[in-house]
């Protein structure tokens, strides 16, 4: 199913005659206001210690409770990606990012309350000081380092970040 499918009434005048008008948008006849669906952003930390071992979470709630995942978040709105993974972190680590670097993009679909929201997960390459605060916080019930060659990309419960584990092992970061 289509997510545009759940959008039933005109969210600028309240009209009920919100009709497709392509693959991305809606239209609607009375007041002629076009709605386009886009991605919304999101990011990915990549957090490496120096016995190249990566950070790992595990989620603490749904979707995919309790499997593997990496730190990062939604972006708030006027915020950029560089302060979205840096804020991320901290809510998620209790870890303070020294800088960003980023490192590519990847579409995911984040299913959030039985809604699916397309989102573009930004990815950075996270330098950190110590570790010394490391703790699971916010919507994370456990953190760990593990050696990124020990990685099992199926343990891990988002499609995108998956394919963030599989490309990262090819990597030479």
């Amino acid at each position: 199913m289509h997510p545009l499918t759940q959008f039933k009434y005109c969210p600028k005048c309240g009209s009920d005659h919100f009709i497709e008008n392509n693959f991305k948008s809606k239209r609607c006849e009375q007041c002629g206001f076009i709605y386009y669906f886009n991605s919304c952003s999101s990011t990915i930390a990549i957090i490496i210690n120096d016995k190249n071992e990566l950070l790992v979470a595990t989620r603490a709630h749904e979707p995919v409770k309790g499997t593997l995942d990496l730190p990062g978040g939604f972006v708030d709105m006027e915020e950029t990606g560089e302060e979205a993974v840096i804020r991320e972190v901290k809510e998620e680590t209790n870890l303070e990012v020294k800088d960003t670097r980023y490192l590519f993009s990847i579409p995911n679909k984040y299913i959030y309350s039985e809604f699916e929201v397309q989102t573009l997960d930004l990815v950075y390459l996270c330098q950190i000081g110590d570790t010394q605060n490391l703790k699971a916080a916010d919507d994370v019930s456990k953190l760990e380092f593990i050696k990124i060659s020990d990685l099992n990309p199926d343990l891990f419960g988002l499609i995108s970040v998956k394919e963030v584990i599989k490309k990262i092992q090819k990597m030479k970061i």
